[in-house]
């Protein structure tokens, strides 16, 4: 990775994590496997690719952006079972 990259990948792995985290908050209060909880989980994937694209990153940084969304629906999902206790 080139220095001038840093900033770019930073914005898009955060996009990749923020955008998900209210997205598992709500998942977690959805039925499993139902409709919503389906495009819950899926309504933050076509924003990612096309801020990878216009950025430049090619799909080798795919891996790392799908962890970072995995990891903003576990985390909302987290904050969301905490709040209800």
């Amino acid at each position: 990775m080139q220095p001038n990259q840093i900033v770019p990948i930073t914005i898009l792995l955060f996009f990749a994590f923020g955008s998900n985290l209210p997205l598992g908050y709500f998942r977690e209060a959805s039925r499993k496997f139902s409709l919503r909880w389906f495009i819950l989980i899926h309504i933050s994937i076509p924003f990612i690719i096309l801020l990878r694209s216009t950025l430049g990153f090619s799909w080798y940084w795919i891996p790392l952006t799908l962890g970072g969304a995995v990891m903003g629906q576990f985390l909302g999902g987290q904050i969301r079972r905490k709040i209800i206790k």
